[in-house]
């Protein structure tokens, strides 16, 4: 619990009750101007308590998400989940590592006679693509 009590948890906290009243009382004023004959008030009376309850999800879901994440920083984390994947016993389930695809030179492959110079840089990225499974299209090197 001490995590929800940072300066920056504080800030989070304050900034959700401070949404959400702000957010309410907009409603209640769009209320009050709908009884008074303002037809498009209603649509803004319904609107502003949604904007309210998703400022609590999200407020909610980040607090879940800190009680349930690890206690230790970014850089710990990661130096610990290398470590229990290097010490894993065999036959052990473990959480793949996403990373990033090596960038490889580019293949300086000649285009055969009669055929389009477009088709073979293309034919040589599906190429690419298919021998980095992982790799995005932005990390094509070509």
């Amino acid at each position: 619990m001490k995590r929800l009590w940072t300066p920056a948890w504080i800030a989070r906290h304050v900034a959700m009750v401070v949404l959400v009243t702000a957010f309410l009382g907009l409603g209640w004023w769009q209320v009050s101007r709908a009884a008074a004959g303002n037809a498009i008030s209603w649509g803004y009376a319904v609107e502003w308590p949604i904007f309210a309850g998703f400022v609590v999800f999200v407020w909610w879901r980040e607090v879940r998400h800190t009680l349930r994440g690890p206690a230790t920083s970014p850089d710990q984390a990661s130096a610990a989940a290398a470590t229990r994947t290097a010490e894993a016993p065999a036959g052990t389930a473990t959480r793949p590592v996403v990373r990033r695809p090596v960038r490889v030179a580019r293949a300086a492959g000649t285009a055969a006679v009669g055929e389009d110079a477009d088709l073979a840089a293309y034919n040589r990225y599906l190429q690419w693509l298919n021998d980095n499974p992982g790799a995005k299209p932005g990390d094509y090197p070509g």
